[in-house]
């Protein structure tokens, strides 16, 4: 209970904070280092659902009624993988394929992007395939240990990051670091709108081989 009430209102004051404080918040046009896909998502889904509503949108009025057959397409996934797996019992791999995980990941996906997805996968089979087989008893100990330990450093970073490189900068930046890849005002990435033909050369971006 207690842990519930702090979290809440961290989270609200950090978040009440920054709609105060950061100009333009989540205006990609205008502040792109701050583009809340989330919220958008959120946003997105609100005016689907209560706005235009989902009979103008999948029912009988609506411009993606076939998308409703991915409802039997998602039931009927997994026959395939459970009759692989009895065809070929000696490909215990074929076991380890969990259709409704795989596609219940996708709903992260907005705003998840491909790298993310390749991130977990990456450390999901070092960790879970790997890791578990050669090391059973330290995946038993340490795995889950691990994984809030590399949750809370990565917040207790940013926290540090920010008060020690980012909260004291000056009108113009002039204290700050110049983050490498930041410094574009219009994009999250410098090089973004250099062309990648070899033949078109640009000042400041990148030549690449032919």
């Amino acid at each position: 209970m207690v842990g519930t009430v702090v979290a809440c209102s961290v989270y609200f004051g950090t978040a009440w904070w920054l709609l105060l404080s950061v100009p333009n918040i989540c205006d990609a046009a205008k502040n792109p280092l701050w583009r809340c896909p989330n919220d958008a998502v959120f946003f997105s889904a609100s005016v689907i659902w209560g706005v235009v509503g989902p009979n103008r949108m999948f029912g009988s009025e609506g411009l993606y009624v076939k998308l409703n057959w991915w409802f039997l397409v998602g039931l009927l996934a997994p026959l395939p993988v459970w009759a692989l797996s009895r065809a070929f019992p000696e490909k215990k791999w074929i076991r380890l394929i969990n259709v409704p995980v795989i596609l219940g990941a996708t709903g992260s996906m907005p705003p998840a992007g491909a790298v993310n997805y390749w991130s977990w996968i990456i450390v999901g089979v070092v960790f879970n395939i790997v890791i578990y087989r050669r090391y059973k008893k330290w995946w038993a100990d340490h795995t889950y240990v691990l994984s809030a330990a590399l949750d809370i450093g990565l917040a207790f970073s940013g926290v540090v990051i920010y008060y020690a490189l980012q909260a004291w900068l000056g009108p113009d930046d002039s204290y700050g670091v110049q983050w490498w890849g930041t410094l574009n005002d219009s994009s999250n990435c410098d090089v973004a709108s250099c062309p990648t033909d070899p033949a078109i050369i640009v000042d400041g971006c990148p030549r690449f081989a032919a």
